[in-house]
């Protein structure tokens, strides 16, 4: 029973607990943009304002349900996607070179590494990154509104090509989750951008070769739809006008932030602290049954 909640327990603290970190050269550090659902109250609109603690100066914008369906319609059914803009996010500016932090609430599909991937295959680099909704949501719909605030805030046009494969490998990585499990779905994902940073493979067969090689190190058994789709979404990717070397850099210091807030002292102590807790707390009803 506690080696099953440790890892919930510890991804918990961790949302809960990683502090913003966030940049872009053409905004200014600190920056905050907020984007909402258009179909949201008024009073949750508000409430999730308040939740975000986005300062007043910040800039809003609104999210429609038909841009979701323009840039998730070719994905998933419009069934998933549903009629109604919900999801809502803030995005903020921070030091160049920090990587993408993000953190998400009512949020039951998408993960926030999934999020991370997703958006700095669209180019979005260096940002906090907030999302949530009003009751529990897929989540699919929100990068829709990150990609458009982190426009605004930056000044910088991200090309619709590049925000439909990230709305793509989005929801790819998604599905692969109902499969093989959310870390492992997005692992595969992040060690296949490594690669192709890395050594761009010359054809499709390649792809599809380096494809195979990195799901069986990584003990990950794929259908053959999978595969194809994966060698689809990955082909359409290296043919994009991607900064590779900026992407394995935003990888590589999105991992940073993690296992630098892992190691420190501080985390370290609060994380043995709880095992404590859960430990005592298992102790004592076993002694009340032994009793």
């Amino acid at each position: 029973m506690l080696k099953k909640g440790l890892p919930f327990l510890l991804s918990l603290v961790l949302m809960m607990s990683i502090i913003p970190m966030v940049a872009q050269a053409d905004a200014s550090v600190g920056d905050v943009i907020v984007t909402l659902g258009e179909d949201l109250s008024e009073e949750q609109k508000q409430k999730l304002v308040d939740e975000m603690e986005a300062p007043e100066n910040a800039m809003t914008v609104t999210v429609s349900n038909e841009e979701e369906h323009k840039y998730l319609g070719n994905y998933i059914s419009k069934a998933l996607i549903g009629t109604r803009a919900l999801s809502s996010s803030s995005i903020t500016i921070g030091e160049k070179d920090a990587g993408l932090s993000v953190d998400t609430k009512n949020i039951n599909w998408v993960t926030d590494e999934m999020y991370a991937n997703a958006l700095i295959t669209a180019g979005v680099k260096d940002a906090d990154v907030y999302v949530t909704a009003p009751m529990e949501v897929s989540g699919t719909a929100a990068l829709t509104g990150l990609i458009k605030a982190y426009e605004l805030s930056t000044d910088e046009v991200i090309p619709e090509e590049q925000k439909q494969v990230a709305n793509e490998e989005l929801v790819t990585t998604a599905k692969l989750s109902d499969s093989i499990g959310a870390d492992k779905a997005t692992e595969l994902m992040t060690k296949i951008k490594d690669e192709i940073a890395t050594n761009p493979p010359e054809t499709e067969d390649d792809l599809r070769t380096v494809i195979k090689q990195i799901a069986n190190d990584s003990g990950i058994e794929l259908t053959q739809d999978e595969l194809d789709g994966l060698v689809a979404l990955f082909n359409r990717m290296k043919n994009l006008d991607i900064d590779w070397d900026q992407m394995k850099s935003q990888l590589q210091n999105a991992r940073e932030n993690l296992d630098e807030f892992l190691n420190k002292d501080e985390t370290q102590s609060f994380i043995q602290k709880i095992i404590d807790f859960f430990i005592a707390i298992i102790d004592g009803i076993k002694g009340v049954f032994q009793s």
